[in-house]
């Protein structure tokens, strides 16, 4: 509901934002983010946060890049140790909260920190040069685009909605989901079960690495860019995508098409705010406001929940 009154809204003030561009470029700003939120689906129904994903997004193609113009590998092979570095990042990520027991919250604040100081150590702050690819069946593969009519598609679409099908199967349908869940909802009770509730969640915080550094390289190729301060502040966007989606903050309940519901709700909304010629900084302002709604939003549904039983 909420996102046709937006599009209602939008389009009355700017009919160009309708506009077949528009929605061209709407849709290839969304999934990028959209790649990210759905992992933090999984990780914030099993209870946990990831904040280094930002870092994460502007690390892994600032990686790819310079291992590929310093002539160490080729573009492709740079692209998989950018995944496996993104893999181990969530992996120590996990494991500090799951064996030293540290809050995820306090280890991923950390985590994000490491990871952008590193990218700009490597890069001095500079953005590295990227239009030595063109051509590559890599960048073809994950941001090739072709037209529908008037609209412009861009591979990385069908990445996410194929993410999206696999993420909410696996959420829904399987015994993985039911595992996520019942870490999220009781974890002691979900061992006493027989649920490995640490090696759950150190999975899904390899996952949402994984895909925050796909997601950033699809970025990287599709703008002919590999800035280290590329993804500042996604963390936070995501993480309200996912809470505007229904995922309960404090973990056991999650929704894979919620979520997708809440991307398009908030990048809907930063497109239009600009269009009508809100200044973009002040985005900001009503992720904030979003946020704050929902969390008591989900807190009156909780304690009406509660006084019904």
């Amino acid at each position: 509901m909420l996102l046709v009154v937006e599009i209602a809204v939008f389009w009355s003030i700017n009919p160009s934002f309708l506009s077949p561009q528009n929605i061209s470029n709407t849709l290839a700003f969304t999934v990028e983010l959209g790649l990210i939120a759905l992992a933090m689906t999984l990780l914030m129904t099993s209870g946990e946060f990831d904040l280094s994903v930002g870092s994460v997004f502007g690390f892994s193609p600032v990686l790819m890049w310079t291992l590929f113009n310093s002539g160490v590998t080729s573009l492709e092979m740079g692209f998989l140790i950018a995944l496996v570095v993104a893999a181990f990042i969530g992996l120590v990520n996990g494991w500090f909260v799951t064996q030293l027991k540290i809050p995820s919250f306090l280890v991923t604040l950390g985590m994000l920190l490491v990871v952008r100081g590193t990218a700009l150590f490597v890069t001095d702050g500079f953005p590295q040069r990227t239009w030595s690819a063109e051509g590559s069946w890599l960048a073809e593969v994950l941001v090739g685009d072709f037209f529908i009519g008037p609209f412009r598609i861009y591979m990385s679409l069908f990445w996410f909605i194929a993410a999206a099908i696999a993420l909410g199967y696996v959420l829904t349908q399987s015994r993985t989901g039911n595992w996520i869940q019942a870490a999220g909802g009781n974890p002691n009770a979900a061992r006493a079960r027989g649920v490995n509730v640490s090696g759950v969640k150190i999975g899904l915080f390899i996952l949402s690495s994984l895909m925050a550094s796909l997601a950033g390289v699809i970025s990287s190729l599709r703008t002919s860019a590999a800035n280290p301060n590329s993804g500042t502040g996604y963390e936070l966007e995501v993480i309200a995508m996912v809470v505007i989606g229904g995922t309960a903050l404090t973990g056991g309940r999650g929704t894979i098409i919620g979520t997708v519901l809440g991307i398009l709700i908030l990048r809907v909304m930063r497109n239009g705010i600009v269009l009508i010629g809100v200044p973009g900084l002040a985005y900001n302002i009503f992720i904030g406001a979003i946020i704050l709604g929902m969390m008591a939003l989900h807190s009156w549904l909780e304690r009406r929940h509660q006084a019904g039983t």
